[in-house]
């Protein structure tokens, strides 16, 4: 909360709640409940009433699910003949009334198993016209909260007076979206949340992949500007209703969130200021200092910076890299102050010890980053190298040179001092660069995002790396194929996965670091028990510490595998799995063959390792293992940009492109053909004699 979004600074004094859920959001395609999605919004609920939160449910999804029930019942009641004939559409009032008992009694049964009581409400137009009506509905839902129970509202459809058009200059609401901003402002809510089958307001159909999300809907600069497509597929509303109760109810003084139904805990994020779909806000105009930077903005000005980046001298660049080491030693108990608070909020939200050791910048860690930026600044300059000369006719000189690949998305872990790394191989390798850390390091990343950007001169601008604060614009970054030339994930395999269906944009990484060491029948024991301990122990959270230990069957007989077993202390269970703590799987094997073909089973691609004594045996696993990277008689621990001389690494790739193992400068490099004449012209290539003659040696 306290590095809160100031867009969302509000909801820290939000009590009571309206929730409003659409249609579209209780019903899936075919008209048929979405168990799922209502299940989860009761969980939702139920945390919310437990947390001291008065929360107050407006539900749609009556008539629908009376239709559905109705047409079953139709269907079952009628002969052969009956089904030869046009099926008269089915009485609305009629569906609403069947569908209303049915609906309740979901809610009822969901709340029951969830130990959370509800309560129905059911209400029409008309009676919001007695003040007596709305003094004693006030006076009843106050008692229910009281209570600690959930008051759920709905039109009541099936003795409705109205008909459509429903919004008339006589109406008081028309749909259950205006019925859930009335409430909110009968009732006095804090905060009005109407969940929606998208993720909020867009500026344009949410299906264009050029449309954006309005995170602040401002009325003096958006109305007008959206058009609205059709309504929705089943309810009476659609976005074009969501956004006149949400502009009626925000205007009145009552904040308002539009947000997607779908996702996972999104009411949770909201109270929690998360940024994520489109606030409505009287004050909203009076926030030009958050003025939003939409993703392509954000991307544009990474780009636009790195080429100015790209035009200085390399002494220049040279020196930014040296400005940020001494930046980050100068600030560095602010950063610590920093850290410690994401530290402390991860132990009180109970995580993973592992986790916890990532987000941790130890003593010594930033004097360590600072000195790894001061080795890469002394690097031979990787921008503009000539890697061939080439004369390719008399006169005319044909060069490939090294050039920064552009734009760099990179999404990784909680560990801050990835950021740093990361930071430091995209300014020296000419690039511009946007950030996503995870949540829990968010006070770090902040602190560093500031520190590293305050040394980069203004001839470059501090716009060459944007920091992503939400997960929510990431959708948005992952459609910029044509500003963003490569997405670096590093996380869990899911996210590596999910990136790569989501995106047309190249992507470069790892899903998992299950690395193996495999101890054959030869290796020296004194040797392999300090690799083995090595790899496991110095630093089980990283992703290039040992997973899997494969042990040659003759040790299992002479006691060659107790003593590696003493050194490890416990074993593991899974193959296939990425503990990042103290454990890990022990294999027997046949032998390096069999080993080989365990690694292939079960590993990831990233880094193995062979302890033997037996050069012959050493060579075929260093051929044939098909990873990353391939050890003999070293420790896994030394597959790391910094230990491999790269200065520091923005990932380490499994794929077989472009970069493979730990991704240095050198892979945040493409090429460029330059080629050099003096009026030269190609006419057929009559009179050009080609020799093609290598100039680089």
């Amino acid at each position: 909360m306290d590095s809160m979004d100031p867009t969302r600074a509000f909801v820290r004094n939000v009590r009571r709640l309206v929730v409003k859920v659409g249609t579209a959001v209780v019903t899936r395609g075919d008209g048929r409940l979405a168990l799922g999605r209502i299940g989860a919004l009761c969980e939702q609920l139920k945390e919310l009433n437990c947390q001291g939160y008065e929360v107050i449910l407006v539900t749609s999804g009556a008539v629908g699910l009376g239709r559905q029930r109705l047409r079953y019942r139709r269907l079952a009641n009628s002969s052969f003949s009956d089904l030869q004939n046009p099926q008269l559409e089915l009485d609305g009032k009629a569906c609403a009334a069947v569908g209303q008992s049915s609906l309740m009694a979901l809610y009822d049964a969901m709340f029951s198993q969830l130990d959370v009581t509800s309560s129905q409400l059911l209400v029409t137009d008309g009676v919001f016209k007695d003040a007596a009506f709305r003094k004693q509905l006030s006076e009843t839902v106050l008692a229910l909260l009281n209570l600690r129970v959930i008051p759920i509202f709905n039109e009541n459809d099936a003795v409705s007076t109205r008909k459509a058009p429903y919004e008339d200059a006589s109406g008081i609401f028309w749909d259950n979206d205006s019925l859930a901003g009335l409430l909110a402002l009968e009732l006095k809510a804090d905060l009005l949340v109407l969940l929606s089958d998208v993720e909020g307001l867009y500026n344009g159909p949410p299906s264009d992949p050029n449309s954006k999300l309005i995170h602040t809907y401002v009325r003096e600069i958006h109305h007008g500007e959206i058009t609205f497509g059709d309504k929705s597929r089943l309810g009476r509303g659609g976005m074009t209703a969501k956004v006149n109760a949400a502009v009626s109810a925000a205007y009145a003084g009552i904040p308002v969130i539009i947000t997607s139904g779908f996702a996972q805990d999104n009411i949770i994020k909201v109270l929690q200021g998360e940024h994520i779909g489109t606030v409505f806000h009287k004050d909203a105009h009076l926030w030009t200092q958050v003025k939003e930077v939409s993703a392509h903005e954000m991307a544009v000005a990474a780009r636009d910076s790195s080429r100015r980046l790209q035009a200085l001298k390399s002494e220049e660049r040279k020196k930014i890299l040296l400005n940020i080491a001494d930046a980050l030693e100068e600030n560095e108990s602010l950063i610590k102050v920093e850290n410690d608070s994401d530290i402390d909020a991860a132990q009180k939200a109970g995580l993973e010890k592992s986790l916890i050791s990532r987000l941790t910048l130890k003593p010594g860690k930033i004097s360590g980053l600072a000195r790894s930026i001061r080795v890469m600044a002394n690097m031979e300059e990787p921008i503009g190298q000539v890697l061939k000369r080439t004369e390719l006719a008399d006169g005319l000189i044909l060069e490939k040179t090294s050039c920064p690949l552009g734009v760099l998305l990179v999404i990784f872990e909680s560990r801050p001092d990835a950021l740093v790394q990361i930071a430091s191989l995209a300014i020296r390798s000419g690039n511009g660069l946007l950030l996503k850390g995870g949540k829990e390091a968010k006070r770090s990343n902040a602190i560093l995002h500031k520190v590293i950007t305050s040394a980069i001169p203004d001839t470059v601008g501090d716009k060459l790396i944007g920091l992503v604060t939400s997960r929510e614009e990431i959708p948005d970054l992952l459609k910029l194929d044509d500003v963003i030339d490569l997405v670096v994930p590093r996380g869990s395999n899911k996210l590596v996965s999910q990136i790569k269906e989501s995106t047309k944009i190249p992507v470069l990484g790892h899903a998992d670091g299950i690395c193996h060491v495999y101890v054959d029948k030869s290796a020296d024991m004194d040797m392999a028990k300090n690799i083995v301990r090595d790899a496991k122990v110095d630093y089980p959270a990283a992703c290039n510490a040992m997973e899997t230990l494969l042990v040659h069957k003759d040790l299992s007989c002479n006691g060659g595998l107790n003593e590696l077993v003493t050194e490890l202390q416990r074993e593991a269970s899974s193959f296939h799995h990425e503990y990042g703590l103290l454990a890990c799987t022990i294999e027997i094997v046949d032998d390096v063959s069999a080993a080989i073909d365990h690694i292939h089973r079960h590993g990831s691609a990233h880094t193995e390792c062979i302890i033997t004594e037996d050069h012959e045996v050493a060579e075929t696993f260093l051929n044939q293992v098909d990873s990353a990277a391939v050890f003999h008689n070293a420790s896994t621990r030394f597959c790391d940009g910094a230990r491999f001389g790269l200065g520091a690494e923005v990932g380490i790739s499994t794929s077989r492109i472009h970069a493979r193992g730990p991704v240095g400068v050198e892979g945040l490099l493409t090429t460029r053909w330059i080629l050099r004449g003096h009026g030269q012209v190609v006419d057929g290539d009559k009179g050009v004699v080609y020799t093609h003659k290598d100039l680089q040696k």
